[in-house]
């Protein structure tokens, strides 16, 4: 078990997640930059989405992101625009 807000087992950089859903309907070109939010009042957080199998895709961020849980949610936003979001399978250890 990890111990400690910050020890290193609670982070990771690339997630998969499932059952993209894109506000405006048809989905952006693969490989797509943008920001995310995996908890309510994080800050915006860059992030790559590219597809990884017709229903799952593969988000990998440009800082290590803490304790990614898989059933939550995770919203695509660019600048103040919400682009859409996904149900989060679980984190991918590095």
């Amino acid at each position: 078990m990890a111990q400690g807000h910050d020890h290193p087992l609670l982070f990771a950089r690339t997630l998969l997640a499932e059952q993209l859903h894109w506000i405006h309907g048809a989905p952006p070109l693969f490989p797509f930059d943008a920001t995310a939010k995996t908890r309510y009042r994080q800050k915006d957080q860059a992030c790559s989405i590219q597809p990884v199998s017709e229903n799952q895709h593969k988000i990998t961020f440009r800082e290590p992101q803490r304790a990614i849980t898989p059933g939550q949610s995770i919203v695509f936003y660019q600048d103040d625009i919400c682009l859409g979001g996904a149900i989060i399978v679980g984190a991918e250890k590095e």
